[in-house]
């Protein structure tokens, strides 16, 4: 797909629902005693793979629309199940699944063969799971274990293995006892408490005991990581304004919003509260400062650092990220399809280690090609820098957007 630059981005619309809270809103769901509604659910690849994982274990899941009806069952059949590309899938069932009575296997795309399982595997074996991995990757299989709740520092913070290690302690003996080094997004942590979960929150540190879920309606909001890609290109664009309706402003997930300030972007929210709270958001171009991120804000914007990478191009100055280092095992190296992506485009840019330095020259040239190496982010990410470019860009690979971001093509373009 060739992306053409745009002379103006002026738009109020509303964002891709929000993937993190629909997988766990039908995940969670379809293991309650009951039945309930998930509306404005993001149907895209990953949370349809959630879909037909929990419809194969037993649950009973109708989708009309952007509405999905479940009907869970606390008791699950043994099953084979296919995550597609979906890596929040993959861990967050092989938690629940460990201490639930069932034998299964989880597999999945070439993709996600790649990404590393261990760190999910080896702390619910010390909770007694009996989970095998194939050389540390996918697939897993799972067969009937009895959990003890442990207490365990994660080195490194992961919404994925936090909620993975959750789950699993809902049907653990005793208590399960988690700290993170760095709080990371804490949608599970909120859903079971509003599904009745015997769970405390303090901080860094969350406890969970033994418990029975009951089930819940949940209206997903906006998802801040895909109307981040609509800020980024009211910043590129010269005169550039949006305003993002109904986006989901959970703090552990709004670094992006933190970093666009630091750059001297105007942000305007007005907040909403609910089982997640949500607002909207309004974004006037203004010239940009660079940006340095660090280790402590990078759980807040993990997925967001190809795109901030992308409007670093457009400040005057050096902006660097550092503490990263899980880019690298996401859906691509996502610190090298980064720099590939924005060299193509003209960027002066370098990977390192954990992260990046991109020497902002005020905007790029464009004209080039980019892979995106079937990650979505990098995708969408090229094309926001391609907006504000004088030449555009061509993507390869430009549908994998629609795994968190059905429709962006048509809104972005």
């Amino acid at each position: 797909m060739f992306v053409k630059p745009l002379t103006s981005f002026d738009r109020t619309l509303e964002t891709a629902a929000d993937k993190s809270i629909t997988h766990r809103a039908i995940m969670f769901n379809s293991f309650a005693r009951g039945s309930a509604t998930v509306t404005n659910a993001l149907l895209g690849g990953d949370c349809r793979s959630t879909i037909a994982c929990m419809t194969a274990l037993g649950a009973k899941i109708e989708v009309n629309g952007s509405m999905v009806k479940v009907t869970g069952t606390p008791i699950f059949r043994n099953a084979a199940l296919d995550a597609g590309n979906s890596g929040t899938t993959t861990r967050l069932l092989t938690g629940l699944l460990a201490g639930m009575n069932v034998t299964a296997s989880i597999d999945g795309d070439d993709s996600l063969k790649t990404r590393p399982m261990r760190r999910v595997t080896e702390p619910l074996a010390m909770m007694g799971a009996n989970v095998s991995t194939t050389d540390g990757k996918a697939p897993l299989y799972i067969k009937p274990s009895k959990l003890r709740g442990i207490d365990y520092r994660l080195p490194v913070a992961s919404a994925q293995v936090k909620s993975a290690l959750l789950l699993a302690g809902l049907h653990a003996d005793g208590e399960t006892r988690l700290t993170e080094p760095i709080l990371s997004r804490n949608h599970t942590e909120l859903m079971l408490k509003a599904m009745g979960a015997d769970i405390e929150l303090n901080g860094r540190e969350t406890v969970i005991r033994q418990s029975e879920l009951r089930p819940v309606d949940v209206d997903v909001p906006g998802d801040i990581s895909s109307a981040a890609f609509l800020l980024g290109a009211a910043t590129v664009v010269n005169g550039g304004r949006v305003t993002v309706k109904r986006v989901g402003l959970n703090p552990t997930r709004t670094g992006i919003i933190e970093v666009l300030k630091s750059m001297g972007a105007d942000i305007e929210i007005t907040k909403a509260d609910g089982i997640e709270p949500c607002g909207d958001v309004t974004l006037v171009q203004t010239p940009l400062k660079p940006f340095d991120i660090t280790e402590e804000i990078v759980p807040s914007l993990i997925d967001e650092i190809p795109l901030l990478a992308a409007v670093a191009c457009y400040a005057e100055g050096t902006s660097t990220i550092s503490g990263a280092a899980e880019l690298k095992v996401k859906e691509s190296d996502r610190i090298q399809t980064t720099v590939d992506a924005l060299k193509a485009l003209g960027a002066d840019i370098e990977g390192t280690d954990d992260g990046m330095i991109i020497h902002g020259k005020g905007g790029l040239k464009g004209g080039g090609r980019v892979d995106a190496h079937g990650d979505h982010r990098i995708a969408m990410s090229a094309a926001v820098a391609a907006l504000g470019s004088k030449e555009g860009a061509e993507i390869d690979g430009a549908e994998t957007a629609a795994i968190s971001y059905p429709g962006f093509w048509e809104i972005i373009c």
